[in-house]
């Protein structure tokens, strides 16, 4: 049986894949959303990039998981890609879900405008706080989910963005797929594309937004089950 443990990106938590944890689990699956300190039902814990690699990596070894798929969904592309290089033999997949990717010794925010986070997370006193409304628009989420994703959002812990990644070894190693939602922008990060040229990375594009969870959640689930039959 194939575990899925799914994880999902800033201002979330578990719930956040219920829609998606239901079909996978309808396909026979056994489903292991995840939720990082200081998010959610766990929100004030302080945590940084390391603590939510080993809350992945817990998560795994701690529940005996094996056969495992990595889901990482944005920011949490980041801890999972650490965490998948560290369960050995358990992983048969990691799923990169329109995120970024580690890359050894950058921060989540190396790389792109960062210094409004920064300004928000000292304003919110080491926190980042939800974006507003109107940054989900034109992420094929109806109101209705905009309101649900952000009835549920709670502050990230902003060293978790801050901290550096820690790789052993290359992430192009790894059996891998990365899903591009085209509403977000149709091509992957550079990162993310230099891996793409690895034999063992595959590029899966989904025609919704950034948060497919909630915009397409059966279509995901479906991108998620044909990952984990990839040899």
């Amino acid at each position: 049986m194939t575990h899925f443990v799914l994880v999902a990106g800033a201002w979330l938590g578990a719930w956040a894949w219920d829609e998606t944890a239901a079909e996978l689990r309808a396909s026979g699956h056994a489903v292991h959303p995840l939720t990082l300190t200081g998010l959610a039902e766990k929100q004030g814990a302080a945590a940084g990039q390391r603590t939510h690699v080993r809350d992945i990596v817990d998560a795994v070894e701690q529940g005996g998981l094996r056969d495992v798929v990595l889901v990482g969904h944005s920011y949490a592309g980041v801890p999972v890609g650490q965490a998948a290089e560290r369960i050995g033999d358990r992983l048969r997949r990691v799923v990169f879900v329109d995120s970024n990717v580690p890359v050894d010794g950058a921060s989540f925010l190396a790389g792109w405008p960062s210094d409004w986070v920064l300004e928000a997370i000292e304003a919110g006193d080491g926190w980042w706080p939800p974006l507003p409304a109107g940054e989900f628009a034109g992420q094929g989420l109806t109101d209705e989910q905009i309101s649900r994703l952000l009835a549920g959002a709670t502050p990230h812990p902003g060293a978790s963005l801050t901290e550096p990644a820690a790789l052993t070894r290359s992430l192009a190693e790894l059996p891998a797929t990365y899903v591009k939602c085209l509403l977000d922008g149709e091509e992957p990060m550079g990162a993310v594309a230099d891996l793409l040229g690895s034999e063992r990375w595959e590029l899966v594009r989904m025609d919704t937004g950034h948060w497919p969870m909630f915009s397409a959640p059966r279509e995901l689930a479906r991108v998620l089950h044909e990952a984990a039959l990839r040899e």
